[in-house]
């Protein structure tokens, strides 16, 4: 199974069609949005391409491939614009080897994470900085923002495959990877 992880759009109609351009050259089996999808948010600035409306309208379009976890800055208006539940403040994706634990990051974090087993993922976004590391054998994963980057970073996705993670650039390229052990 492939996954793509989005996080942190903030309303940028450019960067998620930038994302899911990506999606269609990679073909994930599942979309993983991890939350802030169509506000801004008070403390940041208008990201490029600022459009929430278009922005419900691409994720629309794209429902069936979408499993989401709601952010500090969505709202029950939010899901008046999506066609599919995007308000649980976590979901968790089941393999037969492992579990991916979905969160925004705002209320569980790898500061609080919660109980998982080693080899599990736990995935989450609202730091807007690609992240791939391994505490005490559970894999924290990070896959930066498409919108709003800090840091320095540029916007990027995440990739969950059998054999590995990674995170890469919204034109492909590489930024981290981390193999997977069974």
């Amino acid at each position: 199974m492939k996954l793509m992880l989005i996080s942190d759009i903030h309303g940028s109609a450019s960067a998620l069609e930038k994302a899911l351009a990506l999606a269609e050259q990679q073909v994930p089996d599942k979309i993983l949005l991890l939350g802030d999808l169509l506000n801004h948010g008070p403390r940041n600035a208008l990201p490029e391409g600022y459009d929430p409306i278009r922005v419900a309208e691409l994720l629309n379009q794209n429902a069936s491939k979408m499993i989401a976890v709601r952010g500090n800055c969505d709202s029950e208006v939010d899901q008046m614009l999506i066609n599919f539940p995007v308000l649980a403040e976590f979901s968790q994706v089941l393999l037969p080897e492992r579990q991916i634990f979905l969160s925004h990051g705002h209320i569980w974090s790898p500061e609080k994470l919660p109980l998982l087993n080693s080899g599990d993922i736990f995935c989450f976004g609202h730091t807007h900085i690609p992240l791939i590391e391994c505490r005490d054998g559970i894999i924290i994963f990070n896959p930066g923002s498409i919108s709003i980057p800090r840091n320095q970073h540029v916007p990027s996705v995440g990739w969950i495959e059998p054999q590995q993670l990674k995170i890469t650039s919204l034109q492909g390229d590489l930024l981290v990877d981390l193999p997977l052990n069974d």
